[in-house]
């Protein structure tokens, strides 16, 4: 028997070492490397940023020119993976094809037996640029377009909108997805990164790790609150209900309201704050402010009624929706970002690894139990 009891679900358990995010759940705090979330959602991008994430430092501009680069250069994708791609059921859904996807391209890299740091680097640089292809590539596919080939010129952000809609997106539009991007790089020890930290533990490959995450990401649990929430805005918007009233019989009926409440935080979300700025002045430059403002009734009838704050997930429902991304594609996208995190949590755990076997409370019939022959069991 064990000494120490982890609370249910590791709840406060202490499971890593690690360099590369700072969360206090208490004062609301998020850092990446001891960077402030709100100065990186302020001046940086989504390419300086997941250097941070994977050097420790901010780049030079020299730096931040060749990584910015390199990450253009490998927006590649052997055919035989569109080809994979192209042959899935265009029912599938896109979190299913993504985590499919991704297993598949470690046939097609060159470093895939190499697991030195400096080889996981370069494949991080493919599977960054990549798993932005992917998530593209197929919604393309499953409305019968045509695939659009990536653009070098533009930014991640940019980029992933061009293949995504065939059209030269709007600074505005390429500025908030960026800053979106950044504010769901990295979370710690969320359950996606802690399954890629106990793949890579193995010594397995990174596509196995980030694959592993992809499979918690699908978890509903994990992934996928912001599309909840958007399916809750659609319906009250459908059935022309008041907001506040659709939700406080909601709450009537014991029923959950998606985007609220946080595992870690205990205060407001600091992602939730710039999406809920981004939200609103998406919404008022397009014209078309009501998922916004439906979102803002709910947050503040939500906050009086229940003392929960929003979190990442609520605002950038609204968010992904005025930018015209289809529901099913939000949790994807949580990927296409928090690549940049796994990638750098599975370098980080494989420069210093040490297998991950954590033990279990035992709460089974006593020891001993023994065995009886079959013909005298109850």
């Amino acid at each position: 028997m064990s000494t120490a009891v982890a609370g249910k679900g590791l709840e406060g358990v202490v499971a890593a070492n690690s360099g590369i995010c700072w969360i206090d759940g208490e004062a609301g705090i998020l850092s990446y490397r001891g960077i402030d979330i709100h100065e990186l959602a302020e001046h940086s991008c989504f390419e300086e940023t997941t250097y941070l994430l994977w050097n420790g430092m901010l780049p030079n501009e020299l730096a931040l020119r060749e990584f910015t680069a390199q990450l253009a250069l490998s927006r590649s994708l052997d055919q035989r993976v569109i080809d994979l791609v192209r042959s899935f059921p265009t029912a599938a859904t896109p979190m299913e094809v993504l985590r499919t996807a991704v297993s598949a391209l470690s046939f097609y890299d060159a470093d895939e037996k190499d697991n030195s740091h400096d080889a996981n680097v370069r494949k991080s640089y493919n599977l960054t640029a990549q798993i932005a292809m992917i998530v593209a590539i197929y919604d393309r596919l499953r409305k019968g377009k045509e695939i659009v080939a990536p653009d070098r010129s533009l930014s991640h952000a940019g980029n992933f909108l061009w293949m995504l809609t065939g059209e030269e997106p709007s600074e505005t539009a390429t500025r908030t997805l960026d800053i979106a991007l950044i504010l769901h790089a990295d979370h710690e020890l969320n359950a996606s990164t802690f399954a890629a930290r106990v793949i890579a533990a193995t010594l397995s490959d990174i596509h196995s790790a980030i694959t592993g995450a992809i499979g918690a990401l699908k978890g509903p649990l994990h992934g996928g609150a912001n599309e909840g929430v958007m399916r809750l805005l659609l319906t009250i918007d459908k059935e022309g209900a008041d907001p506040v009233e659709y939700v406080r019989n909601m709450l009537a009926a014991r029923q959950k309201i998606s985007g609220f409440g946080h595992r870690v935080y205990k205060t407001e979300d600091p992602r939730a704050t710039h999406l809920r700025k981004m939200s609103e002045q998406l919404g008022n430059d397009s014209g078309n402010p009501k998922w916004y403002n439906m979102s803002r009734s709910i947050e503040l009838f939500i906050n009086k009624e229940k003392k929960l704050n929003a979190n990442v997930d609520f605002y950038s429902a609204s968010t992904y929706a005025t930018l015209g991304i289809d529901i099913d594609l939000y949790t994807p996208i949580f990927a296409v970002s928090r690549i940049a995190g796994w990638a750098a949590h599975v370098i980080e755990q494989l420069d210093d690894n040490r297998l991950i076997r954590p033990r279990a409370e035992y709460i089974g019939p006593p020891y001993p139990t023994h065995w009886v022959p079959v013909e005298e069991r109850l």
